[in-house]
């Protein structure tokens, strides 16, 4: 199943997305599309709908991020090892970790904001995993069992504010708009390996990231049993996995974000998100 939320913002309701590349309106039979999808039985429910009796949702709607009311944004640093090269920095010898505030999440298309001093906003594409239901101390053969479904993340990253200012990553990580999350959240059954998708992240139409998911240090079904034995993760938890090379950190000399750009993104099988670029002001 592809899940999704459309509508304004703060006014989104579920949908889905049909065999046909339609968007059908699910507000008739749960309400939303959060943690509790998984546990409370809404997810086996709308797995036995006929998808062509529901209402046709107009494609121009905006699409918002797929899954509400994120408990934790979770992401895995440096996962890549050519993107550790690129960044100067050595593969870790077991996962970085850092939060990304939930404020920080929009839609996958919604406009990106850089913050009003900033000089070096970049781009990260990212393979996300949506949790399922509570996962404590999960082994790793036991951890897809805990896997709602799958998401494109744009892990937008300030790093003057990441790297050059004291403490940790999150004050480059949790800016507003820096988490466009979507378009759709894919179920595990649509998704054939999670460690063999191509992602790729354009930017004025440049070819900037390409990758796979194979080349993951860490890969989806060990971060998850990772991180469990630190924190329970619970029904809608998001873990962002990690970019591949490409970034703009990475060029010499560097090349960031500025206004009037776009970005274009996407993973097989999980859909692509556009943004465009603007300067916050108040």
């Amino acid at each position: 199943m592809k899940l999704m939320r459309v509508g304004n913002v703060g006014q989104e309701k579920p949908a889905i997305l049909d065999e046909n590349g339609v968007i059908r309106d699910l507000s008739a039979h749960i309400t939303d599309i959060d943690g509790g999808t998984f546990n409370n039985g809404d997810a086996e429910k709308i797995a036995s709908l006929d998808l062509s009796t529901l209402p046709v949702i107009d494609s121009n709607t905006r699409i918002g991020q797929p899954i509400a009311r994120v408990g934790k944004f979770i992401c895995v640093g440096l996962n890549y090892a050519d993107h550790a090269a690129e960044s100067g920095m050595d593969v870790p010898s077991e996962p970085v970790l850092f939060m990304k505030a939930t404020s920080s999440i929009v839609g996958p298309n919604d406009t990106v904001l850089m913050p009003p001093q900033s000089q070096k906003s970049d781009w990260e594409v990212e393979l996300g995993v949506v949790i399922g239901k509570e996962a404590r101390y999960v082994s790793e053969a036991d951890a897809e069992d805990y896997v709602a479904g799958y998401c494109v993340v744009n892990d937008l990253s300030e790093r003057e504010f990441q790297i050059e200012k004291e403490g940790q990553w999150c004050k480059g990580k949790g800016c507003d708009t820096f988490g466009p999350i979507g378009p759709y959240l894919v179920t595990p059954e649509d998704v054939v390996d999670s460690n063999e998708l191509d992602l790729w992240l354009e930017v004025n139409g440049e070819r900037v990231q390409n990758g796979n998911t194979r080349t993951m240090v860490y890969k989806v079904p060990f971060l998850i049993s990772y991180i469990s034995q630190f924190m329970s993760l619970q029904p809608g938890d998001i873990i962002s996995t990690g970019t591949p090379p490409g970034v703009g950190l990475g060029f010499t000399p560097p090349k960031y974000l500025k206004e009037g750009d776009t970005m274009r993104l996407g993973i097989s099988g999980l859909g692509e998100q556009q943004q465009n670029v603007e300067r916050y002001k108040a």
